[in-house]
């Protein structure tokens, strides 16, 4: 096969080319890295690209796949990891001057169940500093660009993930979600984003920036990948006491990618469809939903109470979360140290006015803030009762539909520069996603269409805790569905 044949294969594709012989891992770790080499200048959606490490590791799989060792679907396909996901040995950034030069002693769960499957690793790809914005303009190594016009955004937090397969630089990768930074930027590159359950995937290597609303979740060309993808790394670990343990679970992720959503009732909230949401993103959401009604399945309108609160719950207790994860980065043990400092606490002090940046650093001080006496009933105890307000206006919509129909994005990508200049617009980008990560929901973006400047619009499709399956098979239906319309590749 030729480089350019190997990249236009998706990433099951791909897998299957190589089990057949049709090509060969080490082919196609120099296909992308070739096209990396040659293209990333124009999106930088890597911070480190693992050329030399790929290579050797692409022959070490390819000989076990040649001797029978290796036959998942995803072995020997490389991938993409967003750097704030650790890999023994290997720079993982969190994009942010302080840990410029941290190299974990391990590897994340989520990363060695890719491993141990077969995987190789492109890289470490670029995201908003500790995952901490929604444009991945906040890198301390420079902003991300969107893959259909780079001088737009790729969204964020894992903007440099859903660029890269965006820009067919990696054929999926892993991204994490904390207040939608998988769905949003996959909405805004065009491709597939999968937040699962919280809970089924474990986070442990993942640098924890809200330890109640952090997900790692697939980025790739289609819904089969995110699913095959998901089967892998979702699953109980003993050392994340928050992983799912109940066997009852059925993550077989992938015996959902079935064309069928007849009878299956989907929700679509008024109130995600009204002020605020771009004509062109309301028109091709709508639209898609007309798909899914012409498969079978019962659309209907309704209220979802709470919304308007999900904004300011969801920033209380994720900045009050990462003050408290990122209080560990103090100079003194590893990452960034001052190179001028007077005592002990002069290291801390000015370790961390020079080792993160300005949006981390807003949000650390609102975070110390509404945890202090005198806030904490005010500001934080107020946002965890209104997340558990949330979470029942989600229990009562999934008691009457299967899944929920709703925008990923208010608008599609906005140029460089736009949001980052003006934190209340940047963190109202997250309006429609927020609230998942709240409930600790699944969702799935897929990509619907494009506006007039031909920047991609994606839809999300949520479901109920633990029915990631349900959303896969709804999200394939639409998928299938759209490809048969257009006569082609979805």
């Amino acid at each position: 096969m030729t480089a350019s044949e190997i990249i236009s294969l998706s990433a099951l594709e791909l897998g299957q080319a190589i089990k057949e012989g049709r090509t060969t891992s080490p082919e196609a770790v120099d296909a992308y890295l070739e096209k990396i080499a040659a293209e990333d200048g124009r999106f930088h959606s890597y911070i480190t690209v693992l050329a030399d490490e790929a290579r050797a590791r692409a022959a070490e799989v390819q000989a076990k796949i040649e001797a029978g060792e290796l036959t998942g679907p995803l072995a020997g396909v490389p991938v993409a990891l967003k750097d704030n996901l650790c890999t023994k040995g290997l720079l993982t950034t969190c994009a942010s001057k302080i840990l410029y030069n941290f190299r974990p002693p391990y590897t994340a769960t989520a990363v060695q169940k890719l491993l141990d499957a077969g995987a190789v690793i492109l890289g470490k790809a670029n995201m908003d500093e500790f995952a901490m914005g929604s444009t991945t303009e906040t890198s301390y190594f420079g902003p991300t660009g969107n893959p259909v016009d780079p001088e737009h955004v790729p969204g964020g937090s894992s903007g440099g993930s859903a660029a890269a397969v965006g820009a067919y630089l990696a054929p999926y990768a892993l991204g994490t979600d904390t207040g939608g930074s998988i769905r949003q930027p996959a909405s805004y590159c065009g491709v597939v984003g999968m937040k699962p359950t919280y809970g089924a995937v474990s986070r442990y290597g993942l640098i924890a920036y809200g330890s109640s609303l952090d997900q790692i979740g697939p980025l790739a060309h289609t819904v089969s990948d995110c699913a095959a993808v998901l089967e892998t790394i979702a699953g109980h670990d003993e050392r994340d006491s928050t992983s799912a343990g109940d066997p009852a679970i059925d993550m077989h992720y992938t015996d959902a990618l079935v064309r069928d959503v007849k009878g299956m009732k989907i929700g679509i909230p008024s109130s995600y469809f009204g002020e605020g949401l771009d004509h062109e993103v309301k028109e091709a959401v709508l639209a898609a939903a007309e798909v899914l009604r012409a498969e079978g399945a019962e659309i209907e309108e309704f209220d979802l109470p709470m919304v308007d609160y999900a904004i300011p719950a969801y920033y209380v207790i994720a900045m009050a979360e990462c003050s408290s994860n990122l209080s560990r980065f103090d100079g003194v043990k590893y990452g960034y140290r001052t190179e001028r400092f007077e005592d002990l606490q002069d290291i801390y002090k000015r370790s961390r006015s020079e080792g993160f940046g300005t949006e981390v650093k807003r949000r650390l001080m609102i975070g110390a803030f509404v945890l202090s006496s005198g806030y904490y009933d005010a500001y934080y105890n107020k946002a965890l009762k209104v997340r558990a307000c949330i979470k029942k206006a989600f229990d009562e919509a999934f008691a009457k539909y299967d899944v929920i129909l709703a925008p990923a994005a208010p608008t599609t990508a906005p140029k460089k520069g736009e949001s980052l200049s003006d934190p209340l617009k940047m963190y109202l980008s997250d309006i429609y996603t927020v609230s998942v990560n709240l409930a600790g929901l699944p969702g799935i973006t897929v990509p619907v269409g494009q506006d007039a400047k031909g920047l991609p619009i994606g839809m999300q499709i949520l479901g109920n805790t633990f029915c990631d399956k349900t959303i896969i098979r709804a999200a394939y239906t639409y998928e299938q569905a759209a490809k048969e319309r257009k006569g082609g590749r979805a």
